[in-house]
């Protein structure tokens, strides 16, 4: 036997460290039969060279290699105790010493202690006869001193507990004759001590003892009854005293082991011979089959090399007679591979963290083959594109340890299978599947499906709208892969960015906080993090781009005429005028971008429908014919601004225009027109270029600012100041002449334009004709609210305020009375931050 065995049924014990080296010690003990559940064996500290408490502390272990337990350690006090009942005659049956193999297994570090049991035998067994009676034929004339071999007992004990003596009831013509084997057993002949009559007695009946040795004494009998029969004097020879056979294990039934022969020199009935097993154990009639009148032996029953290696049968040939001789057939069990190695788990580590360092043990076993010789040599194997490696530490245990670093993310679980070969002819393998979990760590920070996310929310959005979801993905699981999301501080809208959106620390839905207005914000920027719940923690950030789209909530508001306003706009036609002349220019803004923002003029009403017409792009009131006689002096005009929004905007306003005779002879004659129409429109384009280019300069400073700081705080709204037109109250009939000219044409705008909106733009405001007024001087336009509520700031001074004027001065000839012609119009195209450009 091996030092180091391993046992039938696994025991799976925790070991934290890598094993390198593992030693095997052996140690004796013994303890009788069928003590008591309970009882104390040993203690094995002394033995074991360890303290009190140590066995405790090195989680001690103990592992038997049979099917049963039967003693347990006490891993506090160190003892060691009977378990289960102990029957020698069970375990070992007739062969000593009887040893139970254990092993006790003590971690940190690790080593193996063998412990060897002898179980001692007691007096529990009887002596046993296979029959209770014996039949014997003797016949009369056998001579004295004849001998007459008897069935001896069979006691499962051993040693002294064995049969020690046979004894026979008295009678005067035999006794017994006791011989001790080779082996220690005892066999009983009967010998006849005077000559036989079957006249006088034809029958005898005596009593067969066998008294054992133990204490208390145990003892077991059986009946001979013998019959005497008439002369037959020759005896059965056979024609070997031994026979030798060789027999291979797990042979089929009826395979012929050996013949036997005898033969008898009588005649008739007395040389006929039958065969028999003589003072056989009932295990050899089980196993092998006797043919009386052949004397072959065959296979009987299941020979296996691994219970017994070689059986002695005693062979007895009777003759008709009752004569009988005797001999011997040794029969040798050939070994073959019929045994597959076995693995055995002691320990596994699973499951085991992905950050483990090398060499980290995962597995503790063992492999063993009942087989002998080469048959029984086993050696182990694992599959070579796992990261684990199996390392051989002696006397058939083997520990498999980590070869690679672990990655749970790429392989959560390994299925490996232990593959155990022996050395035999054929060779025999066997598989063990050992499953080891991969714990997870957290080594993965989240990332987000996306670098950038763009959300849209429709400005005048309802407080709490989801706008958009953010996602992130984790590889780690259950707590390291468990996401919590969060808005970073920011200022990047002109205040907390909380104080605008939230979001769902568990999905990553986004919602909006605020109503929001497309006037005042147009896009901001937030960030958003990702946090895991691992130890440490994990987080990625991503920023979020929310852009605020238009609606179509804001009214086009006039600027000229001036809506709301309660003094009228009055205008004045030459009735000399012809057709296409222009009167003046209706100028309207929509505080919306884009095509909502985009204006269209529409003449709703007219004193005379066909006398006028007006731009639709432009808003520019023109004559459609020449004036006559018939038309009234006075037009109304109701004009109509339509924005190209869904559902579009409308405002209208009202516009009056006087009819007047000479008009522009006083004034034609003061300017060349013909001279100053050149220096005003290169002084007028002069002006356009640069409010276009102010216009560019501000909006790429807006985009300078909203990347390098990201916030941005604009004051969004416009105001103008309207400076009424200043007339002297009636017109001098002296004004006007009898000279051809024209109007005297000094203009100033100051134009208000926006920088937050490349949709904004400027519509040149030309009038021709300045408007007579009879409103005071000092007379100060209010600017009311829109329609749809909408208002427009005040400006109040020529740095902040945006600012839109028209003077026309024209000198009367010859000392004559002044005519003054000032209009003002103030023009914002869009809402925020005013831009101020002259134009002169």
């Amino acid at each position: 036997m091996e030092d180091c065995f391993r046992k039938k049924q696994g025991l799976y014990l925790l070991l934290l460290f890598s094993v390198t080296e593992v030693l095997c010690d052996s140690i004796h003990y013994s303890v009788p039969e069928e003590k008591k559940r309970g009882s104390l064996v040993t203690n094995v500290l002394k033995d074991l060279k360890l303290g009190t408490g140590e066995l405790s502390a090195r989680r001690a272990q103990l592992m038997s290699k049979s099917s049963n337990q039967y003693f347990r350690l006490d891993a506090h006090s160190g003892d060691l105790i009977v378990n289960d009942r102990i029957d020698r005659e069970s375990l070992c049956e007739q062969i000593e010493p009887c040893l139970l193999l254990s092993q006790i297994v003590l971690q940190n570090p690790l080593k193996i202690y063998n412990i060897k049991i002898k179980v001692e035998d007691v007096n529990d067994n009887p002596p046993k006869f296979s029959k209770n009676d014996f039949q014997m034929e003797i016949p009369e004339n056998v001579p004295p001193n004849a001998r007459f071999p008897l069935e001896s007992a069979q006691d499962e004990d051993l040693g002294e507990n064995s049969i020690q003596n046979y004894t026979l009831s008295a009678n005067e013509y035999f006794r017994l004759d006791v011989e001790s084997n080779t082996d220690g057993s005892k066999y009983v002949t009967l010998i006849l001590e005077k000559g036989l009559d079957r006249e006088k007695e034809p029958r005898f009946g005596l009593t067969l003892t066998a008294v054992d040795g133990g204490v208390p004494q145990r003892t077991g009998t059986i009946q001979i009854n013998i019959n005497i029969l008439d002369n037959n004097d020759n005896f059965p020879e056979f024609t070997q005293s031994e026979y030798k056979a060789t027999l291979k294990e797990n042979c089929p039934r009826d395979t012929l082991v050996s013949r036997v022969e005898a033969r008898d020199l009588d005649f008739g009935s007395n040389a006929q011979i039958t065969y028999s097993f003589h003072r056989m154990p009932e295990k050899i009639h089980n196993l092998f089959n006797l043919n009386e009148m052949t004397g072959e032996i065959t296979v009987l029953g299941e020979i296996d090399y691994e219970k017994e290696r070689s059986y002695t049968m005693n062979i007895k040939a009777t003759d008709g007679g009752g004569l009988s001789g005797h001999c011997k057939v040794l029969v040798d069990i050939e070994d073959m591979n019929d045994n597959a190695p076995e693995v055995s788990v002691i320990s596994i580590s699973s499951p085991l963290p992905e950050d483990s360092p090398l060499e980290t043990l995962v597995a503790l076993f063992d492999a063993t083959d009942k087989d002998s010789g080469e048959n029984g040599q086993t050696l182990c194997s694992v599959d070579m594109n796992l990261p684990f490696v199996l390392k051989a530490t002696g006397n058939s245990f083997y520990h498999l340890v980590i070869q690679s670093p672990l990655d749970r993310e790429k392989m959560s679980e390994y299925n490996v299978t232990i593959t155990a070969m022996d050395r035999g002819s054929p060779r025999l393998s066997s598989t063990r599947i050992i499953r080891v979990q991969i714990s997870d760590v957290n080594d993965n920070a989240p990332v987000f499906e996306k670098s950038l996310f763009e959300m849209w929310v429709q400005e005048n959005n309802i407080p709490g709208l989801l706008i958009g979801s953010v996602q992130a993905i984790d590889l780690d699981t259950e707590q390291n892969g468990k996401l919590t999301y969060t808005l970073l501080p920011g200022n990047n809208v002109g205040g907390p960015v909380a104080s605008y959106v939230s979001i769902n620390s568990e999905t990553g839905n986004m919602y909006a906080l605020r109503s929001l207005d497309y006037e005042k914000i147009k896009d901001f920027k937030v960030i958003v993090k990702a946090t895991d719940s691992g130890s440490p923690p994990m987080s990625s950030d991503v920023i979020v781009h929310v852009t605020v789209t238009d609606e179509n909530d804001n009214t086009p508001f006039f600027l000229y005429p001036l809506q709301n306003s309660t003094s009228p706009c009055n205008e004045l036609l030459p009735k000399m005028a012809e057709a296409g002349y222009l009167i003046t220019k209706v100028v309207a803004v929509d505080g919306d971008s884009g095509q909502n923002s985009w204006l269209s003029y529409e003449l709703l009403k007219a004193t005379d429908p066909g006398l006028f017409s007006i731009g639709a792009q432009n808003g520019e009131v023109k004559t459609r014919r020449p004036l006559t006689e018939r038309d009234t002096n006075k037009q109304r005009l109701v004009i109509a601004v339509r924005d190209n929004g869904v559902p579009p905007q409308t405002s209208t306003t009202m516009l009056h225009i006087l009819l007047v005779d000479g008009f522009s002879d006083p004034y034609l004659k003061v300017v060349d027109v013909h001279q100053q129409e050149p220096e005003d429109e290169g002084t007028l384009t002069m002006y356009l270029v640069i409010c276009l280019a102010s216009v560019s300069f501000v909006f790429l400073l807006c985009i300078v600012s909203f990347v390098g700081i990201k916030m941005c705080k604009k004051d969004h709204g416009s105001s103008f100041i309207v400076a009424p037109p200043h007339f002297p109250p009636a017109i001098p009939e002296n004004c006007t002449d009898s000279q051809s000219g024209s109007l005297s044409r000094n203009y100033q705008y100051d134009v208000c334009l926006t920088n937050g909106s490349l949709s904004s733009e400027f519509r040149f405001l030309r009038p021709l004709i300045p408007v007579f007024s009879m409103a005071d001087p000092n007379f100060a336009v209010n600017q009311k609210a829109s329609s749809d509520s909408q208002d427009l700031p005040e400006c109040l001074d020529d740095n902040t305020k945006g600012q839109a004027s028209l003077s026309e001065d024209a000198a009367p000839r010859s000392g004559g009375p002044s005519c003054t012609v000032n209009q003002a119009i103030g023009a914002n195209v869009n809402s925020g931050q005013n831009d101020w450009l002259s134009y002169q």
